[in-house]
């Protein structure tokens, strides 16, 4: 596509060395795959999706023939399915080069026929939650008109919820007489409220909601028939937390585990216990919680990040694990704690690179957590260094393995990570500090690390790179515009540029979590938006600038990015372009490799490295 902004150079090559070439190459074309999912009633019907192909597509796994097959085959890939319960059915999100919008459809597990629309009564739009019973089938759709919920019973499809505001659903009672959603219609989608109806005629069974700045996040249903136990995260003490919700007796259960950090969890088969998943300072780990004893024991998973887990019929926890040295793997933990290897991927594993180490860094507003690592090898004294700031914000940077962070590291550039304000996993007020100031709260913290940086003799400090991607591409053109002194350079992935052009692109369900963030829309916070908008500040950038984006993004629409970069080439400050044909991202492995290609490159001849 014809561009009239500068377009980025696209190498030929990283490394002069051939085996420095293949490797980082390999580290992005070796195959990976998601822990497995599966039919709760035919559990040998099992899913997962792989890169096998060069493209993220679903693959189905019979675990009684051993067979394993590509469902999808799409020119942008698939990322989202589930089976139906009776193992027949695969359905998958089917979208639009990635822009995110479309509807569900379903195809038969054994290959046997094609495509079909999964519920032909329900209209497109952006997905708000799924689940597929026997007999009933619910599923949210988010527009620009806001959240509606639908019910399926039989040739049967019925409205029954709409909210201008967020909502969408959190799952089906095991004898589907009962559907918890997730709502705002108190007008804050980051803290959610709960409400179960009856599917009979979707009367209100009971509501939940604990106030004001305190989510409640509902994440499944017991698991056996009649019983009404809904499992839930809330954050009364200032943290996520685990709550049993016995929707019938309208009784709850706090669980209180004595874990640092924050935790998630699902059931056990017989919803005796709840496997759980804690994560605390960049490494996550998996448990096992008795509910009659209220015993925790430690399933003594390595250090590192649980990419995903459950547990199937007979106790056996199957699980992805990774860390930042070792490439990520599928395992399987029985429930007498034998161990081992669940799936291989074909082909050569992934090189493996260098550990993350941990640093703590007085800030402004408290102790940040940041991961930095240097190339192996490398000598003393500070080198170029990446500053990559993680997207989200809701989401927190982990001891994982990364293609992407591993071939800076080859490019011999240091790597520093930051768990800033707005980051998940350090309590409620961490992650909800940036309210009202969204995107300048988050830069303090990393000034403070970069400073630590740079004292400590890690980062050469005329030769740091700020860099990121969604949250990070937008914390990225903002810290060029506002810190331009800490950077030679920013690359700024899929970024929101221009706050209030992306308000009025953006997808719904981004216009109700920014409303909540910043205190309003644009029209009810002018200023905020003004101060907070990296296109504010665009005069005072001095480095050079790579922006990355897709013609299909709903999340950080181009409109806003073009007029960030008009007002660059207004001013003939240097900068590059590179536009892609998906949306927010790639699930095309050679496209990940030629934008990773991309930036070193275009960070190399910033910094005269090249």
């Amino acid at each position: 596509m014809s561009t009239p902004y500068p377009p980025a150079q696209v190498p030929d090559r990283l490394f002069d060395d051939e085996a420095a070439e293949a490797r980082w190459r390999a580290r992005f074309g070796a195959s990976r795959m998601s822990a497995p999912d599966w039919a709760v009633d035919a559990p040998d019907a099992s899913i997962y999706v792989s890169n096998a192909s060069g493209v993220w597509e679903v693959y189905a796994w019979n675990r009684a023939t051993g067979a394993h097959r590509k469902v999808t085959d799409r020119p942008n890939g698939t990322m989202h399915a589930v089976p139906s319960p009776d193992g027949r059915w695969i359905w998958w999100f089917n979208d639009t080069d990635g822009d995110e919008f479309g509807s569900w459809v379903r195809q038969p597990f054994d290959g046997e026929g094609t495509a079909e629309p999964a519920i032909p009564d329900v209209h497109d739009g952006y997905s708000a939650g799924l689940d597929i019973g026997h007999r009933v089938v619910v599923v949210g759709v988010s527009t620009d008109d806001g959240s509606e919920l639908f019910a399926r019973t039989g040739t049967e499809t019925k409205t029954f919820y709409r909210h201008e505001d967020d909502a969408g659903i959190a799952g089906l009672s095991r004898d589907e007489t009962l559907v918890a959603i997730a709502h705002s219609e108190h007008g804050d989608s980051r803290h959610p409220a709960v409400r179960v109806l009856r599917t009979e005629d979707f009367a209100t069974v009971a509501d939940k909601w604990d106030g004001e700045g305190k989510g409640l996040t509902p994440l499944e249903f017991s698991p056996v028939s009649g019983d009404q136990r809904l499992l839930l995260l809330h954050e009364r003490r200032g943290r996520e937390e685990l709550l049993v919700w016995d929707t019938a007796a309208d009784t709850e259960t706090e669980l209180e585990l004595d874990l640092p950090g924050e935790v998630s969890a699902g059931w056990y088969p017989q919803a005796d216990a709840l496997l759980v998943v804690h994560f605390h300072q960049g490494r996550s780990s998996l448990y096992r919680y008795d509910l009659s004893t209220a015993e925790l024991s430690s399933l003594d998973t390595p250090p590192g990040r649980i990419g995903g887990a459950g547990v199937r019929p007979d106790g056996t926890v199957e699980y992805s694990w990774s860390n930042a040295a070792k490439p990520p793997m599928i395992r399987a933990r029985t429930a007498d704690g034998d161990e081992r290897v669940l799936l291989t991927p074909p082909g050569e594993p992934a090189p493996e690179s260098a550990p993350v180490v941990d640093a703590f860094v007085e800030g402004v507003g408290g102790r940040i957590h940041a991961l930095y690592s240097r190339p192996v090898g490398a000598p003393d004294g500070p080198l170029p260094t990446v500053f990559a700031l993680h997207g989200g914000p809701h989401a927190a940077d982990e001891d994982r393995f990364s293609a992407y962070r591993a071939t800076w590291l080859d490019a011999g550039f240091a790597v520093v990570e930051v768990n800033y304000r707005g980051s998940t996993g350090y309590g409620s007020a961490w992650r909800d500090a940036i309210e009202g100031r969204p995107g300048l709260t988050e830069l303090e913290d990393v000034a403070a690390v970069h400073d630590w940086a740079v004292e400590n003799g890690l980062a050469d400090p005329a030769k740091c790179v700020v860099n990121g991607a969604s949250w990070g591409g937008y914390l990225t053109l903002l810290a060029l515009g506002t810190q331009p002194a800490r950077w030679a350079a920013g690359i700024a992935g899929v970024p929101v540029a221009d706050y209030v052009a992306a308000y009025e692109d953006e997808m719904e369900q981004l216009r109700s979590f920014d409303r909540a963030l910043f205190g309003g829309s644009p029209e009810d916070v002018p200023a905020v938006y003004r101060e907070c908008s990296p296109i504010t500040y665009v005069d005072a950038v001095t480095a050079p600038v790579l922006v990355l984006a897709g013609d299909n993004d709903p999340r950080c629409p181009i409109r806003q990015i073009e007029n960030y970069l008009d007002k660059l080439g207004a001013r003939s400050a240097p900068y590059e372009f590179y536009r892609y044909d998906a949306g927010h991202g790639s699930l095309v492995i050679a496209e990940t490799v030629k934008q990773t290609a991309i930036e070193v490159h275009f960070a190399q001849r910033a910094l005269d490295l090249a």
